[in-house]
């Protein structure tokens, strides 16, 4: 897939194009219906499947830095999105200037001009434009003056509501992890590094590993079943979001303890990522530290039953 961060990095002869226009957040169930139906759109008429986002979220430049946690970073959305199997991406940064842009404006330097777009693909509740002025009815009257036809979709529905990221959003701070991964197609994880002073740059032997400041959505503080990849290698673990309040720390710290740990090598490079499967309980303050340690241990027996009964499930479920 190609990645254009800009509307100068589009080659001229990219078209013709069928392309979406979206945030595209989690990249969930609802997203790749659509982007499945603009590639095989795009197959048919013989033109090229582009997805069209944004950076920074619009929101943070709207609402001056008040936009959303994100549910997938720039770089995570745009790994989802080549597995999604799109010919391009385009990233066009947000600032308000861009904001400015009217629809027909927008539509005429972006769809017509640089994607020499034959289809444009939306959902129902889609609007664009300065202040949102245009809605899909007024999209559709717009390419029918420049020359593109537009697709529309009803909101995909599970479990008796709509998906969309804002309520993925919702249940991931909630730490309803189970059921945003019914919403996402995929458990959901996070991406980053070590965190700092914790004996890197050698071989690392206490089960017990910290995930480095990440800046974009966390699950609600308590304790989770989940699984950290080390440089890809996968660990079975229980963690901990919060601030440790049993030690008195005001500390905060994402703690995974591995269930199947062997010593490995970590430095401030190394590439870790933490998915989270179930949540087990919220985060408390207990009575002593005997009394935490013996909590510990029910939550790793509940681990290793969750793993036990996945694996017996599937020989192969992560």
């Amino acid at each position: 897939m190609k990645i254009f961060r800009q509307l100068a990095d589009v080659p001229h002869d990219l078209g013709p194009t069928v392309a979406t226009i979206g945030n595209f957040d989690g990249v969930h169930f609802g997203h790749r219906a659509v982007l499945a139906e603009v590639i095989q759109r795009a197959k048919s008429l013989r033109a090229k499947s582009v997805a069209v986002t944004f950076d920074p979220h619009p929101a943070m430049v709207l609402r001056k830095g008040a936009g959303p946690e994100l549910i997938t970073p720039l770089e995570e959305k745009l790994s989802l999105l080549a597995a999604c199997g799109l010919d391009a991406v385009l990233v066009l940064p947000f600032t308000q200037a861009m904001s400015q842009l009217s629809a027909k404006q927008f539509a005429t330097g972006v769809l017509r001009d640089t994607l020499h777009a034959v289809e444009v693909h939306e959902g129902e509740n889609f609007r664009f434009g300065k202040g949102a002025e245009t809605g899909v009815a007024g999209l559709a009257s717009i390419g029918r003056e420049l020359g593109f036809n537009v697709a529309v979709y009803s909101p995909r529905t599970m479990r008796g509501s709509s998906v969309s990221s804002s309520r993925i959003r919702a249940m991931i701070a909630a730490g309803d992890v189970s059921n945003a991964r019914a919403l996402l197609g995929r458990s959901f994880a996070i991406n980053g590094h070590p965190a700092k002073g914790r004996g890197l740059g050698s071989l690392h032997t206490v089960p017990t590993i910290n995930l480095g400041p990440y800046a974009s959505l966390l699950p609600a503080n308590g304790v989770y079943i989940a699984c950290l990849s080390i440089d890809g290698e996968v660990f079975q673990a229980v963690t901990n979001i919060g601030n440790r309040p049993t030690f008195g720390e005001d500390s905060f710290a994402v703690e995974s303890h591995l269930l199947n740990f062997h010593p490995v090598a970590l430095t401030e490079q190394t590439q870790l990522r933490l998915t989270f499967l179930k949540r087990l309980r919220a985060e408390q303050k207990w009575p002593s530290t005997q009394a935490l340690l013996a909590q510990i241990q029910k939550d790793v027996a509940q681990a290793q039953r969750y793993f036990h009964l996945l694996k017996v499930r599937s020989p192969q479920p992560l």
